[in-house]
């Protein structure tokens, strides 16, 4: 086959449409619908409590000088009935505190000094096998008068996260903890903590000076942490401004370095350890604090660390109030990856935001709330969300939805749909992208870098072929990496989505950027045509160009960690090189290449869109198709369409259910569907519910 008809109509839509994961700030939210708002906090207790004897547990199959870090902040007696007053998800009861502590001591646990980890990873003394070492975040009166007895009693080192401008606070003022405001009694005074690094056992390290809170980061007014976002500043309805890098590099430094010199002054010794406000940090970040003496950096993504890993990317597993034991030993096994789950269970919605966007802001925000609804009630593990506009349905972008240096805006609403989904809805958020199907303004530098197809290439090598910017060209790939470098820069979410738009035919990429990639990278001689009448050269192009999109799809994934260091990534694949291995070179998209490269693999599985006579019996063929390989439905997502884009209709939600019923039977463990109208209640809710909702699905691994 010398040629394959991409069928782009999936993406269409109307015209004029209606249009961490931060552990701890999920937490928040969490405290606020279970518990109401308090003013006031519980005054500390001294209470002594016996530790039972535990069960001894088979440890995690960690790899040598592995060490795990246990993340606590408030401990309090009576925790639950603390809610009352002072609602606080990640505050522990003293009695788990006690019970934690002996079941670690009894299980052969050795709590190691932050100066041990840091000693075994220049060479010197090794760390004993399942070493733990034990953190306390905020500065809570409670660590002084709860934990610092313990740690005596039990002989265990720690490391205390003091954030500067609470514990300046003056005696008898309010502390402004999230929304509320709480004693300063709550936390501990500077003769406190002189006393607990007098003892040997306390390391203190900076949560920052004033970075504990959110900052406006968008026109909405949706507060996001201050440590990894740029500030948005509204001065009136002609003027505003977003924190340029210098600023906000400026204002990052600043805050570190103040609260770097205030504990040095107040203890005597300048901290080395960033523990980073809600887990939140980027690679940026982590230079400033090391800059300012501060290399080592504590997050909250969990799992094990050992002695070998970045030391700005020390892995913590959160403490919370229902924790307790069985909590504490699955934290202890946790592999390193999202949420301690390898993989978790996945049940996508694919949302386009241009049904969300209006140019009147009421309607939007009645839009945002349909949608968030909808979600809410779906209960998804996951969301695809567009963060591209693409009003003509074409499948290529035509705007942002987010701020940007080479694209227009339509709105900044990527940035508060995502961060509203994942901390109002609790779903997991990945940003949905074009690779190379970016419409870019016609003055800019690379508007015309496209791909080309090769000179007498019959006139279906073109027909519903997207728009795309050639990967080869130098231009377009830094406008690209600037694109996706301005995503990350912006918003919050959990993972990538890159769109189906990175493909290249047997005909393509004939710009002269790609041919000279062709002749001096790849060594394959002659024209295009000599290539191609060339079985094995043929065949040599068509696996380059394969790795070479993977390549490239990799490196904007990279370009997103330096600002979303836990990104996972997942990837469009067209059903067709799944089907046929051959289609590869009508492609450039394999099964195998894709389960390798990324997180997840987004299967198309779109009989309609296909054209198949009996839809229930090509996705069994799909199905077995990806059972060939081995683990690869771990990995794979079957993405089902929910409308028919030939006929405008959609499909039937009882047709769609049973489609992922005959899936699910079949043995996927990842479903999802596109599109998703919230306006239109398509698919309906009550029917999709049983197949999409992880809420019916209670085992997650």
């Amino acid at each position: 086959m010398s040629s394959i008809l991409i069928n782009t109509t999936r993406r269409t839509r109307k015209a004029t449409a209606i249009s961490t994961r931060w552990s701890k700030i999920l937490l928040s939210v969490l405290t606020a619908v279970l518990f109401p708002l308090a003013a006031h906090a519980q005054q500390p207790s001294t209470a002594v409590l016996a530790a039972p004897r535990l069960q001894t547990l088979v440890p995690a199959n960690d790899p040598p000088q592995t060490y795990r870090v246990l993340a606590y902040h408030d401990i309090r007696d009576n925790v639950r009935e603390s809610f009352k007053t002072w609602p606080e998800a990640t505050a522990v009861d003293t009695q788990d505190l006690v019970q934690q502590l002996s079941w670690i001591d009894q299980n052969g646990y050795r709590p190691v000094s932050l100066q041990q980890i840091m000693d075994a990873r220049a060479g010197k003394k090794p760390l004993p096998e399942k070493a733990i070492l034990l953190t306390f975040d905020d500065g809570f009166e409670s660590v002084y008068t709860k934990v610092f007895p313990l740690l005596k009693q039990f002989n265990y080192p720690a490391v205390i996260a003091i954030v500067g401008d609470w514990i300046q606070t003056p005696p008898n003022s309010a502390v402004q903890f999230g929304d509320i405001q709480v004693p300063r009694s709550a936390f501990v005074n500077w003769d406190e903590v002189r006393e607990m690094v007098g003892s040997g056992l306390i390391e203190v390290a900076s949560h920052s000076h004033s970075l504990h809170q959110g900052i406006i980061t968008n026109p909405q007014g949706n507060l996001m942490p201050a440590a990894v976002s740029r500030s948005y500043e509204a001065k009136n309805s002609q003027n505003s401004q977003y924190e340029s890098d210098a600023a906000y590099a400026k204002r990052v430094k600043a805050d570190l370095l103040r609260s770097s010199k205030l504990i040095e002054r107040e203890t005597g010794k300048r901290p080395r350890v960033i523990v980073w406000p809600y887990g939140a940090n980027n690679r940026i970040a982590n230079q400033l604090a090391a800059e300012v003496g501060m290399p080592i950096s504590l997050n909250l993504e969990p799992g094990p660390n050992t002695t070998e890993d970045d030391p700005t990317r020390i892995r913590r597993s959160l403490v919370v109030f229902d924790t307790g034991l069985a909590g504490l030993t699955q934290l202890l096994r946790q592999p390193a990856s999202y949420d301690g789950i390898e993989q978790p269970l996945e049940r996508v919605i694919h949302v386009d935001l241009d049904y969300v966007y209006d140019d009147d802001p009421l309607v939007q925000e009645a839009n945002l709330s349909k949608l968030l609804d909808r979600i809410y009630r779906l209960h998804p593990s996951t969301v695809y969300l567009q963060a591209f506009s693409d009003p003509d349905g074409d499948g290529v972008a035509d705007a942002l939805y987010f701020p940007n240096r080479n694209m227009p805006m339509r709105s900044d609403l990527f940035t508060r749909v995502a961060w509203q989904l994942q901390t109002r809805v609790g779903v997991r958020v990945f940003a949905w992208m074009p690779v190379m199907a970016f419409k870019l303004p016609a003055a800019h530098p690379a508007a015309t870098h496209l791909v080309q197809t090769m000179p007498g290439a019959p006139a279906s090598a073109s027909q519903n072929r997207y728009l795309r910017l050639s990967p080869f060209d130098p231009v377009a790939r830094q406008a690209i990496t600037e694109i996706y470098e301005d995503l990350g820069k912006h918003a919050i979410f959990a993972g990538v989505l890159f769109h189906d738009d990175a493909t290249l035919s047997d005909y393509e990429d004939a710009s002269p950027a790609a041919l000279a990639v062709y002749r001096d990278q790849w060594k394959l001689k002659g024209s295009l045509q000599d290539i191609r009448n060339d079985p094995q050269a043929r065949r040599n192009w068509t696996t380059q160009k394969t790795a070479y999109l993977n390549a490239f799809t990799l490196h904007l994934a990279s370009t997103l960690r330096n600002y979303q260091p836990a990104l996972q990534t997942a990837r469009n694949i067209y059903a067709q090189p799944v089907l046929n291995p051959d289609a590869e070179d009508w492609f450039a998209q394999t099964l195998p290449s894709f389960l390798a490269a990324y997180d997840y693999t987004a299967i198309m599985a779109m009989p309609y869109m296909e054209g198949a006579a009996d839809p229930t019996l090509w996705l069994d063929q799909l199905m077995n198709k990806v059972k060939q390989t081995p683990g690869a439905l771990r990995t794979t997502v079957f993405e089902l369409q929910s409308r028919d884009w030939k006929t405008g209709q959609p499909i039937p939600t009882k047709v769609l259910a049973a489609q992922m019923r005959q899936l699910h039977s079949a043995g996927a463990r990842n479903l999802g569907y596109y599109p998703d109208d919230f306006h239109s209640n398509q698919p309906e809710e009550k029917i999709i519910k049983p197949e999409i909702s992880v809420e019916t699905h209670p085992v997650r691994k």
